[in-house]
Parts: structure tokens; sequence; C-alpha cells
């Protein structure tokens, strides 16, 4: 088959177009044709190996497709069912073998494409706004890179809730797709200091949650934008690690809250991913949510996405295609 294969990791140039032999589904997995490959940075993570796998590997954490063989003791699914994944490498190849208990299947309703795209993202978007920290009518929430992936579902998801947003982006398109996405606020950063924006707009009140996926740049700020026992969700670093904490600070600033969630330990148990699931598909098919695809590259222009994706400049979902 040919996949995206990584023998040393770099930057987006490790990324090379193979053959590779097919992968073989054990007991309890699933041998999935691949449609859709979503492209995160978690995958730009691996690839620099900031997230450890053995050499080489096929990098790719969620997917969709259709199952072509399943191996001994799989009753979850059957062979030709349209399935949704995330967790297992290996993910940029015409075929990949995925645990069967961590494949849900996708609603008529809902097609390969924006299923794939709905995996990673929307669980983030679910997770944090549902779980992380349970929006409700009256809070009020920032969502940092609002026009992306996340931000797009996270932004939709938190008016769903109730919750006043107020959203950061760079420029003013990406503040058009924001508002469209309901925020009630939107802040252009690079032209002016967001959390002194938020404090304007608060009456020096303060925020109940940030959601940051940004990181370094976002951090300092991000904390001075929360009220009193208001909670920092940083669910992400795309401009690079946060630097040592005091924790001791968080007293002297309110008692505030900070917490680094990962969608894996949301989703942990097969009840637990096929209720988020469920309720992520849901949304998008009672016609509550829009999924926001920017572009859907074909699987051998992989580095060409990682390098649109680290340029920050996209906006939506950053797709790859088999062709299948």
């Amino acid at each position: 088959m040919k996949a995206i294969q990584v023998r040393t990791v770099g930057g987006p140039e490790v990324l090379e177009f193979r053959d590779v032999p097919d992968p073989v589904p054990q007991a309890g997995q699933a041998l999935v044709r691949v449609h859709t490959s979503g492209v995160n940075f978690m995958d730009v993570y691996f690839r620099e190996g900031k997230y450890k796998a053995p050499l080489p590997f096929i990098p790719g954490g969620e997917g969709s497709g259709h199952v072509e063989a399943i191996g001994e003791g799989v009753t979850d699914v059957s062979v030709g069912a349209a399935v949704a994944w995330l967790g297992s490498v290996g993910s940029y190849a015409e075929k990949v073998v995925v645990p069967a208990d961590r494949l849900v299947k996708i609603p008529a309703a809902l097609d390969l494409q924006k299923a794939a795209a709905l995996m990673v993202q929307g669980i983030t978007a679910y997770y944090l706004s549902h779980l992380t920290f349970a929006l409700k009518p009256g809070h009020t929430a920032l969502v940092h890179a609002a026009a992306g992936g996340v931000g797009l579902l996270l932004t939709q998801m938190a008016k769903r809730a109730g919750a006043v947003v107020i959203a950061t982006v760079s420029t003013p398109e990406k503040a058009r797709l924001a508002r469209e996405a309901g925020a009630d606020e939107v802040i252009i950063y690079t032209q002016s200091k967001f959390d002194e924006e938020v404090l304007k707009i608060t009456k020096g009140n303060g925020l109940d949650v940030v959601y940051d996926g940004v990181g370094q740049s976002t951090f300092e700020q991000s904390l001075k934008c929360l009220r009193r026992r208001g909670l920092l969700a940083l669910y992400g670093a795309a401009s690079g690690p946060v630097p040592p904490f005091d924790l001791l600070r968080l007293s002297t600033m309110g008692s505030l809250f900070i917490t680094r969630p990962i969608s894996l330990d949301y989703v942990k148990t097969r009840d637990e991913l096929t209720s988020v699931t469920g309720s992520v598909f849901s949304m998008f098919t009672s016609g509550q949510l829009n999924v926001p695809i920017s572009r859907a590259y074909p699987l051998e222009d992989a580095a060409q996405s990682h390098r649109d994706l680290e340029s920050r400049k996209t906006t939506g979902k950053l797709l790859l295609s088999t062709g299948d």
C-alpha cells in the first residue's frame, strides 16, 4: 500500500510517500481502508520527535473509512462498516489497523470526510465545553484561535450551551469566521492586547474560563483574563510549550485553576468514546453544528499540509484523502 512514512524525525520534509507492506489485523483488531485522515498538531509533535514513536512509523491519529477485515474475537464491527477512530498512529496510509473497540460507527447522515474532521477536534471541543468546564447560561468564556479547527467548533458548542463567548483571532477575515460561528465579541490580537480588551468587555470582572490551545505566547495574558477562581484549560501548545510556572502565583491571582487536558483521558473507555462521539455526531446531524473543512490534500501532499498547519494561516480542518 501507499503511506506516509517517517524514517527520521524533523521538519515536514521527513514525511515520505512510500510503498510499505499492508498491515494485518491481529486478535481484537480491524483492518480499515482509509478514506480520510485528519491532520493535527499531534502529528507534527510525533514528526518532530516531541512525542515518541519507534522509527520508522506512519503518522496520523484519526481518520475514517470502511472495515476491510477483522481479527479474531472482533464483534463490535463487521466488514464493510463505515467507521471513524482516533488515537491509533498510522492513519496517513491507504490502510490502517485499529483496535476494534476504538472504532465508532458513522451514522448514515454523516459522510466519511466530515466524520474524520469531527474526531479529534470535535471531541476536543466537546470535552472542553461540556466536561473540563461545563458551560451553562451566564458563563463567560474566551476561545483562543477561534478560526481554527477546534476554535470554530468550540465557539459553536459554547454558544449552544448558553455562554457569552469572546474569541481571539489574528486577522479581520478570521474575525468574520469567528462571528459567523457565534462569537459575541472578537478581539484581533495583532491589533491590541487581548487581556486588556477582555477586561474592558467584562467591565473588570474577568472570565469564568479560558480555552487556550496556543500555549507559550498566550499563557500569561490568559491568566490575567480570569475572574477569581477562574479556570485556564490549556489544551495545546501551537506557539510552543509553557515555561516552568510557580503554582503559588495561582493563589495571588485569585485562587485560579489550571488544567492540561488531552482527548484520550475523556474517551478512555468504550462507553466514554461512544457517548462523546455520539453527542458530537448528533450535534452535526441535527443541524446544530457546522463542520468547517479548510482543505483536503492528496495523501502524497502530507508535507504541504503540515507546512500549512504550522503557518497558523489556515482556518478550519485540514484533511488528507486517499482518493478511495
